[in-house]
């Protein structure tokens, strides 16, 4: 598995054959995917907010590049602000 992570906590993640793709998302995000069945509740994280994205590759290159941005900005958001100092994401 390839995990992706922000101060030591992770905001998205792949199965080994990068087909499947996982991440965290916010509320309404996590709402709308799971009920239009976009996306699943990821395996043991759903309860944070996480989806399962089955297949990878039928996914926009430019969706998935904002999935990222967003899972990353809100792991990040929730760091100590002095981690977030350190990381060049506070000012």
């Amino acid at each position: 598995d390839r995990c992706y992570t922000v101060g030591g906590k992770m905001f998205a993640a792949t199965d080994g054959s990068a087909a499947k793709f996982s991440v965290k998302v916010s509320d309404i995000a996590f709402e709308v995917l799971t009920e239009t069945h976009r996306a699943k509740p990821a395996p043991y994280a759903a309860r944070f907010k996480w989806v399962m994205f089955e297949d990878l590759s039928a996914l926009d290159a430019a969706e998935v590049a904002d999935w990222l941005k967003t899972a990353h900005e809100l792991v990040a958001a929730k760091l100590p602000r002095r981690q977030r100092v350190a990381l060049g994401l506070a000012g």
